[in-house]
């Protein structure tokens, strides 16, 4: 079809609600929908419609459904008008189906009706499935129903939804139009049960644990502050998933996993959204090395769930494919700034942190300057898929230290593309361990350190009757979507994401 030949609305994005006072393209749709009314016709008043079939399916089987009945419904998106005869495009959730009706077919009642109807209204089509002449798989209509009118001009078709704030605030709207964006959300359920898959096939137990808590522990965040009215007193949103799972651990349960949304109250970036969805696992008898190949396999399955082994991201390309790097954060260091960190006293890693004018504060110790370093030298140059192994003790207070070395943790973080992916603990299990480490958390807190965590006492009293040698991973899995679809913000692969009223 040309371009000029297609009937499109050609409005902006609408700024007024149908309540609001109406444009004159509004109240020409509302005169619409209230002469339906008036004869009987009243599209809202349906309850049900046929959906025989998606338009994918349709495309995908037309050997075997040519010149056979079917039913469609969807949205109307293009109308190309021939008088006594139209195409029409009908858009489904698995993509959009050519129409033809002409007034022979379906009457001349309901062709002046259809006439009469808008871009945007959802339909019922009843008809045969065949092939135009051109070549296009489409449906020749012989029935049709109203099912639902727009009383809001869609953006105009050839410039699309593009302005960023509008797509976040009305997401209806940018998956009605934008069809790429839509198919993010796609993938992202895709993804989701990929993983699912895999966990449900090695006899994990997905479950549910509260996000109001009294103790916001499990990562150093700080968190959102409400008041339970009941109770009289304050409650955190969840930070973490981590203390209660390890608890279900404690209690038995040996393999757990929860896909759930945590609350941090940061800034916001495109890798940073106050509300983001987190995926964390727990499997007793295994330790962080258990927990790479875990990842290693979700990651995997992920991308084979969207057809993607080899991802490209911003240009770039990275293989999920091949096992991912292991390296120690001591190694790294030392790789990109020549400095050896086991050779250090503290004084001289202090002086070597001024030199290079990173902030050392009060609290540091010797370990803290090892992240620091990492953070500033390498991070970002970890593009493809790598496993930073053994991080110092200071920064790790939930975790196991590593044998013959304790002043490091068996700890590891994913990165690819110079972000965080994963991270994961050979669990600590020593409730003697474990309180003095929150003991060392309230001194950081009490000398300033708002995302210091608190002591939790009751999982202090869980781990003190026995918590079994455990691994555990905790998987964002916004950026795995952002990832595995190219997204380059995180606002664009949630479906409602945080905004500022305006």
């Amino acid at each position: 079809m040309a371009e000029e030949e297609l009937t499109v609305c050609a409005a902006t994005l609408p700024e007024e609600d149908y309540t609001a006072p109406k444009s004159a393209l509004n109240q020409i749709r509302l005169d619409k929908l209230f002469a339906l009314q008036a004869a009987g016709q009243d599209p809202f008043a349906i309850t049900t419609a046929e959906q025989g079939i998606h338009a994918a399916e349709i495309l995908e089987r037309f050997a075997e459904l040519e010149n056979t009945d079917v039913s469609v419904c969807g949205r109307m998106m293009l109308r190309r008008d021939m008088g006594k005869a139209n195409f029409i495009d009908i858009r489904d959730r698995t993509g959009k189906i050519q129409c033809y009706v002409r007034i022979n077919d379906v009457g001349e009642e309901v062709f002046e009706g259809f006439k009469t109807w808008d871009i945007g209204d959802i339909l019922e089509v009843k008809g045969t499935v065949f092939r135009t002449r051109r070549g296009e798989i489409s449906i020749h209509a012989k029935a049709l129903r109203l099912l639902s009118k727009s009383l809001l001009p869609l953006p105009e078709k050839f410039h699309g939804l593009t302005d960023t704030d509008a797509r976040y605030r009305r997401r209806y709207l940018d998956l009605i139009v934008n069809a790429e964006s839509f198919q993010v959300f796609v993938q992202r359920t895709k993804i989701l049960q990929a993983i699912r898959q895999v966990l449900d096939a090695q006899d994990f137990y997905e479950v549910e644990t509260p996000v109001l808590v009294h103790n916001a522990g499990g990562a150093a965040a700080r968190p959102f502050v409400t008041h339970h009215n009941a109770l009289d007193e304050d409650l955190f949103l969840r930070i973490s998933l981590e203390l209660y799972l390890k608890r279900l651990i404690a209690g038995g349960m040996e393999r757990v996993y929860e896909m759930g949304k945590v609350f941090r109250n940061e800034g916001v970036d495109a890798k940073h959204s106050p509300e983001f969805t987190l995926l964390e696992i727990y499997q007793a008898y295994t330790d962080y090395n258990g927990m790479m190949d875990l990842t290693e396999a979700i990651f995997r399955a992920a991308g084979n769930a969207v057809g993607k082994s080899v991802v490209t991201y911003e240009g770039v390309e990275i293989d999920l494919s091949r096992p991912f790097a292991r390296c120690t954060m001591e190694d790294l260091v030392r790789e990109q700034t020549g400095i050896d960190f086991t050779a250090l006293s503290f004084e001289e890693a202090v002086a070597l942190a001024k030199e290079r004018h990173l902030e050392v504060k009060k609290h540091h110790k010797k370990g803290d300057l090892l992240a620091l370093f990492f953070e500033e030298y390498c991070e970002e140059k970890l593009v493809q898929p790598t496993f930073v192994i053994d991080h110092p003790i200071e920064i790790s207070p939930l975790t196991k230290k590593k044998p013959g070395r304790p002043d490091l943790v068996e700890r590891f973080e994913l990165f690819i593309t110079g972000r965080e992916f994963a991270n994961a603990y050979s669990e600590l299990n020593d409730p003697l361990d474990q309180r003095s480490r929150f003991e060392a958390q309230e001194e950081l807190f009490a000398a300033g350190d708002d995302e210091a965590q608190h002591t939790d006492e009751d999982f202090l009293t869980a781990l003190a009757y026995g918590m079994p040698p455990t691994g555990g991973v905790g998987i964002g899995i916004d950026r795995l979507v952002m990832l595995l679809t190219d997204s380059h913000t995180i606002r664009d692969v949630q479906l409602f994401p945080t905004m500022k009223t305006v």
